[in-house]
């Protein structure tokens, strides 16, 4: 039983690190190959190099495209945060006719196909003269990622006392007080979790900027254009540039939450 028990571990155990090895190879190989003097990608490599990161450098496309994707990235975490909590704290606090449909209407949008989302988005900014906008783009990626932030807030606000916050009240405390006082203390490691995890979410998203940027092209818009027709290398150091920021991001996010969870874990 026991030499069953240890072979299903370990086959377990292998299984993740082949996974992890299939994700993550091909993101090691484009960041091996983005300091590689060759144009193209072979083995053997040729010198190591940091030409294609001074290209970028120096590109001014590559630079107003960073600078859109973090306004972008930036805003969008800012509103899908704010809209995430206020639709977890009504889930929380209010019992209501048709609360499912409710919930179910505000966790819709990552369920939509994104290319089916993009051409939604593109028809209807065209229809009120906004297509290509940056702030265009800022609307629909935070309608995109609202659901991300909202499951993270709504996850620690089920953690709370529910007869926390009546006592506040009882106590003489406004609802607004209790929201300060009580509330966003609470939920403060969720709500900067769901601030990092929407702006990598945003940051990263190709398929509806693609379609709804126009001029203010984001990053992911940007790599599609360098590598349309070509091979350039320089899309591996802005993938690198790209994979760095979205995973230190998702990092910060992912500490946050089980940083929390240790310190509120029964002793």
């Amino acid at each position: 039983m026991m030499d069953s028990e240890r072979a299903i571990k370990w086959f377990l155990r292998g299984y993740v690190v082949c996974l992890f090895v299939f994700v993550f190879l091909p993101i090691i190989a484009s960041m091996v190959f983005s300091f590689n003097s060759q144009r193209f990608p072979t083995v053997p490599l040729g010198t190591f190099t940091w030409h294609w990161y001074e290209t970028i450098w120096q590109d001014p496309d590559v630079w107003d495209a960073i600078k859109t994707s973090i306004i972008v990235s930036s805003c969008t975490s800012v509103l899908a945060t704010f809209i995430g909590f206020c639709t977890a704290y009504t889930d929380y606090r209010y019992s209501f006719r048709f609360k499912g449909a409710f919930l179910a209407l505000a966790l819709l949008p990552p369920t939509i196909p994104l290319i089916i989302m993009a051409l939604a988005m593109l028809a209807w900014f065209a229809r009120i003269g906004a297509s290509g906008e940056i702030w265009s783009v800022i609307i629909a990626h935070t309608v995109l990622t609202a659901p991300f932030a909202m499951a993270v807030i709504r996850l620690r606000l089920n953690q709370i006392d529910p007869n926390l916050e009546s006592a506040a009240w009882n106590l003489g405390a406004s609802e607004w007080t209790a929201m300060r006082e009580i509330i966003l203390p609470f939920a403060k490691p969720a709500i900067v979790s769901a601030l990092c995890l929407t702006a990598a979410v945003s940051f990263d998203e190709f398929a509806v900027a693609w379609f709804v940027s126009g001029l203010n092209k984001t990053v992911p818009v940007i790599i599609l254009e360098i590598v349309t027709g070509n091979i350039d290398p320089q899309v591996n150091a802005i993938g690198t540039f790209v994979f760095i920021t979205s995973m230190t991001l998702v990092i910060i996010a992912q500490i946050l939450i089980m940083t929390r969870e240790k310190k509120d874990a029964p002793a």
